[in-house]
């Protein structure tokens, strides 16, 4: 089997059903773009993919696949995946840090093919451990920035059936704390709830608001300062109960070695977008498992990386949770919805080959902004 060729739409998603009422931050985009990638092969067997821009970079990253990536792919043979891999992670090192994010794209197409043609998912080309892994729900946004807001969302959250639901905590301690307290006020004392702060805090702030998720027994600390402040994050670490969850921004091949040697997390963060592919992030999740810690796989607010994402996390152990974003606008562009999980809480890892959806051409249609 050969490539034979390589080609993208840019797609534009409305992005104003996000701001909830607020008011859009300044030069904060009206329009998400998009990136969906088809690989077609000379036995007719396409395989797809797909990345978001969340800066309008879109049609930059279009550019940059197109005039950088696709050239050397073309005649290559879209089975030998591991190969595939390692020549773009060759090519990236005048391009990081977009670079991972565009071995992502195309690795995960170069796996819907490889299902495609073995006639299974592809969590059975990786090796089925689960058929279903318990979701827990994301905030939608400029609502749950408020007490109320917070509350509403996370009884809303329980009652809909998620194993779990985390806020953002991005505003600093003085707000965050009390959205914190009335979270855990409204769920329960056993509810699982998780915080993130998106490398947000001083590593001083991280702290007052670590003790106060170790009083309201919270499942994790995500992302409490930069993923880059590898010691800080240690002293995080072996000060609070709360476990630190950590290395979402970082490479999979690079820094995350050195956060396992020196225990500055406690839980590791990946995706198959920021982890290079589900070759990158099966790599992270055995690497993780080996060195004796879990791995929480993240979501990526992109639809096909995100049915991406929970293969793999159907072929591993070493995972508690899927992160499924709470309103219906982050998933698009499949038929029906397979990112909903069942009323036990449960996200069902699809069944049939490749990546296992199937695409609304119909809508994709109507969204298209440019080709590449």
């Amino acid at each position: 089997m050969r490539i034979t060729s390589i080609t993208s739409r840019l797609l534009g998603v409305d992005a104003t059903p996000s701001f909830e009422g607020r008011q859009p931050r300044p030069g904060e985009p009206r329009t998400w773009e998009y990136l969906l990638t088809t690989v077609a092969t000379d036995e007719g067997v396409d395989g797809h993919s797909m990345l978001w821009g969340v800066n309008r970079e879109g049609r930059g990253l279009g550019h940059l696949v197109h005039d950088v990536f696709t050239g050397t792919l073309i005649g290559a043979d879209p089975l030998a995946v591991e190969a595939r891999w390692q020549e773009l992670r060759d090519m990236t090192r005048g391009t990081y840090p977009l670079s991972d994010s565009i071995v992502a794209l195309l690795d995960v197409a170069f796996w819907d093919i490889a299902g495609k043609v073995a006639g299974l998912p592809i969590v059975d080309l990786l090796g089925r451990y689960r058929s279903a892994v318990p979701a827990y729900a994301s905030p939608s946004g400029g609502i749950s920035f408020t007490i109320e807001g917070t509350v509403q969302e996370a009884r809303a959250v329980r009652a809909a059936g998620f194993r779990g639901y985390k806020i953002w905590s991005t505003l600093g301690p003085r707000d965050d704390i009390p959205r914190l307290r009335a979270a855990r006020e409204a769920v329960g004392p056993d509810y699982p709830l998780m915080a993130d702060a998106g490398g947000r805090y001083r590593f001083t702030e991280a702290m007052e608001v670590g003790h106060v998720l170790d009083e309201l027994g919270y499942q994790w600390f995500e992302e409490p300062i930069s993923d880059y402040h590898i010691p800080l994050l240690a002293r995080l670490a072996q000060e609070l109960r709360t476990p630190i969850l950590a290395g979402e921004k970082t490479t999979p091949l690079g820094y995350l070695p050195e956060y396992l040697r020196n225990g500055s997390v406690d839980i590791v963060r990946g995706d198959v977008l920021m982890k290079a592919g589900i070759t990158g992030l099966r790599k992270l999740a055995i690497l993780s498992e080996l060195h004796g810690y879990d791995l929480e796989i993240h979501g990526t607010l992109t639809p096909l990386l995100d049915i991406a994402n929970l293969h793999v996390s159907g072929a591993i152990r070493n995972s508690r949770y899927a992160e499924v974003f709470w309103e219906p606008f982050y998933r698009f562009g499949l038929k029906g919805d397979p990112l909903v999980p069942d009323v036990d809480g449960m996200l069902h890892v699809p069944t049939k080959p490749g990546l296992g959806v199937y695409l609304d051409w119909d809508w994709i249609d109507d969204h298209t902004l440019e080709a590449f």
